[in-house]
């Protein structure tokens, strides 16, 4: 399994970004991919600079020395917790920018990273530096969460509406029941208001088929099951149905097509924001 091959983990040292590098370890050893940590530290304008001359020399030593602590402390996280970094990365500037940039320049092929700056309650927001990262992001994102089980990821959830652009969505979903040898559930919620009632017996049937021709072909016994779930909204009915049936990830898309309950900053985000377990999101076009 060589699709994800360069995992980028990006920590604030938040106990969330301690419980993202368990899941970007999982990962990498999974998946025989190599594995990144990344730092952003504050970066001060060159206006500041211009403006006050006497003392951008004393703020350019702030920040070697905020580069070289974040290094150290990433290698004490590193011994901690017995796993081994390829590269140690610290960049500055806007922390969504950086590690989108840093993703990019790497040439990683996921970021994990913890819902940092959740509200109080942990349920209403992410925070915005994830946010960010989610909006701008070229490869798929991770947004992990803590877990009384651990990281085990053997359940994986796919939430549908038929649209097109979600043969991506499925293909990343194989590809990890592969990896991870679990299986998969897709699941169409069906709203109570807002939204025409389908027939998804026959759009379950279509998808069912391919992916059933698709285990043939590549010899691999994934256990697939579909389901029809009922909720006031589509975010309400995921996150309640991934509880209630014991998910450990869920896979989606940052935005699907046209449908305006897909975009991000609706069900997406709020799904993320509300899921007691990790997602993992696709960005679109990335196939």
């Amino acid at each position: 399994m060589e699709f994800i091959k360069h995992i980028l983990w990006a920590t604030d040292y938040s106990d969330e970004s301690q419980e993202a590098l368990l899941y970007a370890a999982l990962f990498a050893k999974t998946f025989g991919a190599r594995l990144s940590a990344l730092h952003v530290v504050p970066d001060f304008s060159p206006v500041f600079y211009e403006s006050l001359p006497a003392i951008e020399a004393e703020l350019t030593g702030r920040l070697e020395e905020a580069t070289a602590s974040a290094k150290a402390r990433i290698k004490e996280i590193s011994a901690s917790h017995g796993i081994t970094f390829d590269s140690v990365l610290v960049r500055k500037g806007s922390p969504a920018k950086a590690i989108c940039e840093a993703a990019n320049t790497d040439k990683a092929d996921l970021i994990v990273i913890g819902p940092a700056g959740a509200s109080a309650s942990g349920r209403t927001a992410i925070g915005s530096v994830a946010n960010q990262v989610l909006r701008s992001s070229l490869v798929p994102v991770l947004v992990t969460k803590k877990r009384k089980g651990g990281q085990a990821i053997r359940k994986i959830l796919v939430p549908t509406d038929f649209s097109g652009r979600e043969e991506a969505e499925r293909d990343w979903a194989w590809k990890l029941a592969k990896g991870f040898k679990g299986s998969l559930g897709f699941l169409y919620v069906m709203e109570l208001f807002g939204h025409d009632f389908r027939l998804t017996d026959e759009l379950f049937k279509a998808v069912l088929e391919k992916l059933k021709a698709r285990r043939a072909k590549e010899h691999e016994d994934v256990a697939i099951t579909e389901d029809v779930y009922k909720a006031h909204s589509a975010a309400a009915g995921i996150v309640d149905y991934a509880s209630i049936h014991h998910y450990d990830m869920i896979v989606m898309s940052t935005h699907v097509g046209r449908v305006a309950r897909f975009l991000l900053g609706s069900t997406t985000e709020k799904v993320i924001a509300e899921s007691p377990v990790p997602v993992f999101a696709i960005p679109p076009g990335k196939e």
